[in-house]
């Protein structure tokens, strides 16, 4: 059995990095909703793989949904969108766009257990490598799927990228320009945790030239 003081500490931690990364993308959120895309092509052909899997009956939750973009346009396909993110200020600017009324936003960090669970799909986008766990979250995500449902998901790996992000890491944290958390993920230890989660991956694939963000259609068994 797990020390009870190994618990509240860990509990503790958990509670202090959530309102740190809460603090983190606050600040960021107007920054980032005034930038542009950066691949419009690579995200374009992005949203039309998703749109191949979505059904109009479909309860959907896209985690880490940052100011609403991709929720704004892909609600209409589905009954139900419900974009999370653990950043209020995210939040608020995603509530301020035009969307359909099958989009709703609210605040929540990627582990939370949504009232509206089962899903049949569930969509996390750029989220996966700065979550305190990914293998927890990936599990999460298992749980609040329908049996048969699909987890949709994007992930940047900078595992992939060389040694020059760990080098400058340090330097960005010193400067608040970089999240408190990030994980140099590699696309074999990402496609491992997902499996490890219990997903089925039936589909994998790159857009454009880069091959350090991986999209996978995983699916939870029936």
């Amino acid at each position: 059995m797990e020390n009870s003081n190994n618990v509240y500490f860990r509990n503790n931690k958990e509670r202090y990095m959530t309102s740190q990364t809460a603090s983190f993308w606050d600040k960021q959120a107007k920054g980032y909703a005034a930038k542009p895309v950066k691949d419009v092509q690579s995200y374009e052909e992005m949203l039309a793989e998703v749109a191949k899997h979505l059904e109009p009956t479909d309860k959907v939750l896209e985690i880490g949904c940052g100011t609403g973009s991709t929720a704004v346009r892909m609600a209409e396909f589905v009954s139900n969108w419900t974009a999370s993110d653990i950043s209020a200020e995210m939040i608020n600017i995603a509530k301020g766009k035009t969307a359909p009324e099958t989009a709703h936003f609210l605040v929540a960090d990627a582990d939370s257990e949504f009232a509206e669970a089962p899903f049949d799909k569930v969509c996390a986008f750029h989220i996966l490598h700065l979550v305190p766990d990914p293998q927890q979250t990936i599990k999460s995500i298992f749980d609040q799927l329908k049996p048969g449902g699909l987890f949709l998901s994007k992930t940047v790996c900078p595992g992939e990228m060389g040694l020059l992000p760990k080098l400058i890491l340090p330097l960005m944290n010193m400067f608040g320009v970089a999240p408190p958390t990030l994980h140099f993920l590699k696309v074999t230890e990402l496609e491992t945790a997902v499996k490890a989660a219990g997903f089925d991956i039936i589909e994998r694939r790159f857009f454009g030239k880069g091959k350090s963000s991986p999209y996978f259609v995983a699916q939870r068994p029936a």
